[in-house]
């Protein structure tokens, strides 16, 4: 079971990129990175990890897009995947990367000091 939900995973954050990219037309989407997908044992429920890369606003606008668009993603992945269930899909932002770009700053602005 473990390994059908490793591959179901990936086949998620591949098919939710790509959704992003030519399906969902809203004009508030912008640069938006699928980082990760973590799904439950019964496969009901998938964590979606992703970044936005932009202004404040910007990404406020992403994020209220992504809610906007999450139906029709379920909608789409139930058609494209033919699952028994499809997983009800939760939008989580992952900004671990820009905590770890800031530190780096950081550091090198010390070295060189």
């Amino acid at each position: 079971m473990r390994y059908r939900r490793l591959k179901l995973q990936d086949l998620l954050r591949e098919e939710i990129s790509l959704m992003i990219q030519r399906d969902i037309k809203d004009p508030g989407m912008g640069f938006i990175t699928i980082l990760d997908v973590n799904m439950t044992e019964d496969l009901r429920y998938a964590k979606v990890l992703y970044s936005i890369y932009g202004s404040d606003e910007e990404k406020k606008k992403t994020i209220q897009a992504l809610k906007r668009a999450k139906g029709y993603m379920k909608v789409l992945l139930g058609e494209r995947l033919k699952l028994r269930y499809t997983p009800d899909i939760t939008f989580v932002v992952d900004d671990s990367y820009e905590k770890i770009a800031r530190i780096e700053e950081i550091i090198k602005k010390e070295a060189h000091d």
